[in-house]
C-alpha cells in the first residue's frame, strides 16, 4: 500500500506546523482580541486558514470527503506544495510530459529539483516506452500531467494514465484545469484506487474566478495532510473564499456558450486557407499552425488581438483562447487579413 511519508522529505515529517489564532479558537461568536487584528473595519478579520465551509460546499457538489480536498493560492502553489514536500532539492527529480504547463519547471527550478522532460508523442499523448525507464529511478518523485493538456488541447489517453499510476511509486499528479470543458470523466472518482493520485482542478477558468486565485487538490487524506501541514495559515483570503462560494452557488456561468463559440471558432479557423493545421482540443482554447507564429502574433497584437504565440513549445503554432462571439468575429476578421 502506497504511503506519501515513505517519499516525503524528513524534514516535513518532523516539521511543527504554524499554530495561526483561528487554529486555537475557530467559533464566529465572541469578543475577538486573540490575534492582533483591528476591531474596525469589514476586512480586519483574518479568514477561515481552513476553508471549512468551502470544502463543505466542494464536499457535496463532487462526493468527496473534505479531508480529500486541499485549497491553493490557486493551483501553482499546489505544484510548489507537492514539489517541496517531496523532493530534497539537490537530489529528487519529477518527470513532465512535454509540451505542457509551464509552471511545473518552473516550481522544480525554485526548488533546486531536477526536471525530466519527455516529448508526448506525434499525437501529443504519453509514450510509455519512453518513460518506462524513469519509473525504476527512486529519485523521481512526481509526475505531473495536464488533460486536458496545455497548449496542445486533447486529453490523455486514461489507458495510459492507469498505466503509470500502477507502475509508479511516487505521486501522479493530474492538472484538471480544463476538465470543465470535455465530457471526459475525472480522475477524482480514482482517488480510492490509487492512493498515489493526486488531481488538481481549478476556479480560473470555467468558473470565471481567475482573479480569485483559488485552486483545488483532491487526494487521500495522507497527502492532504502534508499539504496542510506546509502550506501558509491564510493561503486562501476571506473575500476569495466568499467569491467561490458564491459562484458555486449560482453555478458555471456561460460554459455553454464557451463551447458552442469553441466550435464556431474551430470552423472559422478550418476555412482559412492559411491556417495548416488545427489541433483537436477539449479545453477552451485552440491550437494552430500557421507559416510564421511569430509574425501572425506580433501582426495580431498591432491590431489589440491578444493571442499566445506557442511557437518555442510547438513549431509556429498559435494558441487562441475562447472568447465572447464578438471577440472570436473581430480575432477571425484580423487573421483573414493578416494570413491573405
Amino acid at each position: 500500500m502506497f504511503n506519501p511519508d515513505q517519499i516525503a522529505r524528513k524534514n516535513i515529517l518532523a516539521l511543527k506546523p504554524y499554530s495561526s489564532a483561528r487554529d486555537e479558537y475557530s467559533g464566529s461568536d465572541g469578543i475577538f482580541l486573540d490575534a492582533n487584528e483591528n476591531p474596525y473595519g469589514t476586512l480586519n478579520r483574518y479568514p477561515d486558514p481552513h476553508q471549512q465551509k468551502l470544502k463543505t460546499v466542494i464536499s457535496q457538489q463532487k462526493g468527496i470527503s473534505p479531508e480529500n480536498i486541499f485549497l491553493g493560492n490557486g493551483s501553482d502553489e499546489i505544484i510548489d506544495l507537492l514539489i517541496r514536500i517531496f523532493c530534497e532539492p539537490g537530489k529528487d527529480k519529477i518527470l513532465t510530459l512535454t509540451p505542457t504547463y509551464g509552471m511545473y519547471a518552473v516550481s522544480a527550478a525554485v526548488n533546486d529539483v531536477s526536471l525530466i522532460e519527455i516529448p508526448l508523442d506525434k499525437q501529443f499523448q504519453p509514450d510509455i516506452s519512453r518513460i518506462n525507464p524513469v519509473l525504476d529511478d527512486t529519485n523521481c518523485k512526481l509526475i505531473f500531467l495536464c488533460s486536458p493538456n496545455n497548449p496542445t488541447g486533447n486529453c490523455l489517453e486514461a489507458e495510459s494514465i492507469s498505466t503509470l499510476l500502477s507502475r509508479f511509486k511516487g505521486i501522479v499528479v493530474i492538472d484538471e484545469a480544463y476538465i470543465d470543458f470535455t465530457t471526459q470523466p475525472s480522475w477524482c472518482r480514482q482517488l480510492t484506487a490509487y492512493p498515489n493520485l493526486v488531481v488538481m482542478q481549478t476556479f480560473s477558468k470555467a468558473w470565471g474566478l481567475a482573479a480569485a486565485r483559488v485552486g483545488i487538490g483532491f487526494g487521500s487524506a495522507a497527502i492532504i495532510q502534508l499539504l496542510n501541514k506546509v502550506k501558509p495559515p491564510y493561503n486562501i483570503s476571506g473575500p476569495n473564499q466568499e467569491a467561490v462560494l458564491q459562484a458555486l452557488e449560482k453555478g458555471r456561468q456561460n460554459l455553454a456558450d464557451i463551447l458552442a463559440e469553441r466550435t464556431v471558432l474551430q470552423k472559422a479557423l478550418g476555412e482559412i486557407t492559411a491556417v495548416k493545421k488545427i489541433y483537436p482540443t477539449e479545453a477552451n482554447f485552440i491550437l494552430f499552425e500557421v507559416a510564421d507564429a511569430s509574425d501572425t502574433y506580433e501582426k495580431l497584437v498591432l491590431q489589440k488581438i491578444i493571442t499566445r504565440n506557442r511557437h518555442s513549445v510547438v513549431r509556429n503554432c498559435i494558441r487562441v483562447t475562447v472568447g465572447t462571439a464578438e471577440e472570436n468575429k473581430t480575432f477571425i476578421t484580423a487573421l483573414k487579413t493578416i494570413l491573405a
